[in-house]
């Protein structure tokens, strides 16, 4: 019987922003907009550190790790969203769904890691300036660049499993543009206080965990910075952080707001645009335009050269 209730809901429809009828043409073409060149900045920075040798650094590597998976992560929402804004057929699986569901999640808790590890390569290399190569080495620096992928995807496995085990028996509109915990788990059937619980749990482990680890790091970091007499050995040594510093309050402010709340609210997909679109969007970006040494090689890249006028003085 447990079975025939859970089963009885095979699909979900996607509300997106069906709400904003006049609006869906220009969404369709701002959000295209974004994805494209949020997978062409991407794939430029990591073909532009993977081909020059001036970038092979920790710190590159470790960037151009968080660009490729930001390539992934926009994958998983992005192209249903688009197809979902000019098509009428909003429908996907229940398994689909889920798969989306654990896949996002699963990302999503792998940039977190991967960002306070960049913080923890920033905090290394700052406060230990001559023994920061022999410790970084590329075997080091892969382990790193792989824990977060394990911890991410183990994060995210518990909320997804106790979700996908709740009845859905209807109704199965789900009110956002992708699978998410909060609105499936406001549509089961049978109590939702367990499957709440545990995304709570794995929200402080996958963005409270993290976050504060990186807030250790910077203050590490600036401790270290005001005990650099000259100014411009100040300049320099911060210049190093900003760019991650900007990309990391983007990112943790607003997946903080919006998973620590397990019931969610209706601004949720509104701020799920911004993690998931502007944010990916504006990383190669920051990440480029804010850095002299990519910036150098790139308008001596001859392969990107062509494609990207807008680095060029």
């Amino acid at each position: 019987m447990e079975n025939v209730n859970r089963t009885r809901v095979t699909e979900f429809i996607l509300a997106a922003f069906s709400s904003f009828h006049q609006f869906q043409v220009l969404l369709f073409i701002v959000v295209l907009f974004a994805y494209v060149v949020c997978i062409m900045g991407n794939s430029a920075t990591v073909t532009l550190i993977s081909s020059k040798s001036s970038l092979q650094t920790p710190m590159y590597f470790f960037i151009s790790t968080f660009s490729a998976l930001e390539i992934i992560f926009v994958t998983v929402t992005i192209p249903k969203l688009l197809a979902n804004l000019i098509g009428v057929d909003r429908k996907i699986s229940f398994n689909g769904c889920f798969a989306q569901l654990f896949a996002f999640n699963a990302l999503g808790v792998t940039e977190c890691y991967l960002l306070a590890v960049m913080g923890f390569d920033r905090d290394l290399a700052i406060n230990n300036p001559l023994h920061y190569t022999a410790i970084t080495t590329k075997g080091f620096c892969i382990k790193l660049a792989i824990c977060p992928w394990i911890a991410g995807f183990t994060i995210a496995l518990v909320p997804t499993v106790f979700t996908a085990n709740l009845e859905f028996c209807g109704p199965n509109m789900v009110n956002h543009f992708f699978c998410d915990l909060a609105p499936l788990q406001n549509l089961t059937c049978s109590d939702p206080f367990i499957s709440n619980v545990a995304t709570s749990c794995a929200a402080v482990f996958a963005t409270v965990v993290p976050f504060i680890t990186v807030i250790g790091c910077y203050v590490d970091i600036i401790i270290a910075i005001s005990k650099i007499k000259s100014a411009g050995g100040k300049r320099k040594a911060f210049s190093t952080c900003s760019s991650h510093l900007i990309v990391t309050s983007m990112f943790f402010g607003s997946a903080i707001v919006v998973y620590v709340n397990p019931k969610g609210s209706q601004y949720d997909k509104f701020l799920a645009l911004v993690y998931t679109v502007f944010i990916p969007l504006l990383n190669p970006f920051i990440y480029t335009l804010r850095n002299k040494d990519v910036k150098s090689a790139f308008r001596n890249s001859k392969i990107l050269k062509g494609q990207w006028g807008l680095f060029h003085d």
